[in-house]
């Protein structure tokens, strides 16, 4: 009898543990997880995940806007706040990075979307209008919209504080009947217009096309219009650049900022939030920030003339490299990016191994052009300029593509042509194009201190170090990327 009770125990225990399991399963089936990417259906062709499609490419795209604080050039070094946490992304992925500026935000948006870039990286306020066409990352600053306005014209004359701050806008019920300019496509005029509705007040927004945040601030410095709005995270920069501008009154409530991706991106949106959570922990979050909001270097930065935000100079030679580069029928901006890579724009630089002046040269091959460390700054740049013709014209006619064949010859300026030859002919034997740098030929300069490599029997010239010659037409070509992103128009 107690058997049969104890079996008959072991069977209702077992049909309760199966229901159990039934309803967990049928629950589960009902919960919404988000799918890394866009689903695929029978009839469509398997979508690859957007972080798949980056590490195939072997770049991360993003889109940014040209500004003193997200991206620009100073004394021809790219740099910027946005840009900074790009390349660190891009090498938490393992990838390179490619810049594209939008000049304003709906056409940030429409980039991104198009597919012209994975990315849109921008001090973007994260609204409903916005998430109804773009995915947000979680945010990595909190901020207010603040009014920019001038400072009354006589106000350090002005005996007290006081007296400077009856004459300033200080509750946003003051803005009835104002006119404030804001940034086409940003998120100040939705804000101004619930601000109106919400106090029953007139506001004139005008939204200027043309003009981006930065550039009203200054309009409003000038005194040639009264009032922008900018987020209060860059109005201490901003003071310090334009010291007649108040930007002390906020008119919204904390709003979050964060980058965006393409609807359905979701694999790149969680591995941007995966870095970001391990970012926003590190000290360089803070060193970052700091940097380009707080430090009073990036004022003096943004007011200099070797800012591509101001005067627009690359360095006191642009003229120079201008000139000379047109006689030989080269970019400038290229020209200027390989002289920054040899001297950062230094003409009496020497280096250890007899190197001098802008261009770099070798006393050899300085003495076949004329030239010597009491050389003017213009003969230099015209002897390195003649150099590279020459490197040119060394090179086989077969390197037709124009792309391809400046990589050659950036090499060649660099390790001496004899290597790239090597190189070319260490292509050939292995089976791939000794025409094409990319892929190809740099691989075999890359491992030419490599025994295996620089031993083989086709090898003429021996041991190179070819990383430092691999670095040198990457990193060359990547900085007139951005000279031309930042600086061509």
């Amino acid at each position: 009898m107690r058997g049969l009770q104890e079996k008959t125990k072991y069977s209702l225990l077992l049909v309760l543990i199966l229901i159990a399991t039934a309803l967990s399963l049928f629950i589960s089936s009902k919960i919404h997880r988000p799918e890394p990417d866009r689903a695929i259906t029978e009839n469509q062709a398997p979508v690859k995940f957007r972080l798949e499609e980056i590490r195939e490419r072997g770049k991360l795209i993003a889109i940014t806007s040209y500004n003193p604080t997200d991206y620009f050039v100073y004394r021809g070094e790219p740099m910027g706040y946005q840009f900074e946490k790009l390349k660190m992304f891009a090498d938490y992925l393992g990838v390179d990075l490619e810049v594209k500026v939008a000049k304003t935000i709906p056409e940030a948006i429409h980039m991104v979307n198009s597919g012209d870039g994975d990315l849109i990286a921008m001090g973007l306020t994260v609204n409903h209008d916005r998430k109804k066409k773009l995915s947000f990352t979680e945010p990595f600053l909190s901020t207010r919209q603040m009014l920019v306005q001038h400072k009354p014209a006589n106000w350090r004359k002005m005996q007290t504080y006081e007296d400077i701050e009856r004459a300033l806008v200080r509750n946003p019920l003051e803005l009835g009947t104002k006119t404030v300019y804001v940034q086409k496509g940003s998120a100040y005029r939705q804000n101004l217009e619930n601000l109106a509705s919400q106090t029953g007040e007139e506001i004139k927004v005008v939204e200027d096309p043309n003009l981006s945040t930065d550039q009203l601030i200054d309009l409003v410095s000038q005194g040639r219009i009264e009032y922008t709005i900018c987020d209060e995270y860059m109005a201490e920069l901003y003071e310090k650049i334009y010291p007649d501008v108040d930007i002390r009154t906020p008119v919204s409530f904390p709003q979050n900022i964060a980058w965006a991706v393409k609807k359905n991106s979701d694999s790149l949106r969680m591995a941007i939030n995966y870095w970001q959570e391990g970012f926003s922990e590190d000290l360089v979050s803070t060193y970052l920030f700091e940097k380009y909001f707080v430090s009073t270097r990036s004022a003096t930065m943004a007011r200099s003339e070797y800012s591509s935000s101001n005067g627009g100079k690359l360095s006191p030679y642009d003229d120079l490299i201008r000139s000379i580069s047109g006689k030989y029928d080269l970019d400038w901006l290229l020209m200027a990016s390989l002289i920054y890579q040899e001297s950062q724009f230094k003409a009496d630089v020497v280096s250890s191994k007899g190197a001098f002046g802008l261009m770099q040269m070798m006393p050899g091959t300085a003495r076949l052009f004329g030239i010597d460390t009491t050389s003017t700054p213009a003969d230099q740049i015209e002897a390195g300029i003649r150099y590279l013709r020459r490197l040119d014209a060394e090179l086989p006619k077969e390197i037709s593509d124009p792309q391809e064949r400046m990589k050659f010859i950036l090499a060649a300026y660099n390790v001496g042509i004899a290597h790239v030859f090597d190189a070319r002919r260490l292509a050939e034997k292995n089976g791939m194009d000794p025409n094409t740098w990319t892929g190809s030929v740099d691989y075999f300069i890359l491992h030419k201190s490599n025994p295996d490599i620089y031993q083989d029997s086709v090898v003429r010239y021996g041991y190179a170090r070819g990383n430092e010659t691999y670095n040198f037409v990457r990193e060359v070509l990547d900085r007139y990327a951005h000279y031309k992103n930042i600086l061509e128009d």
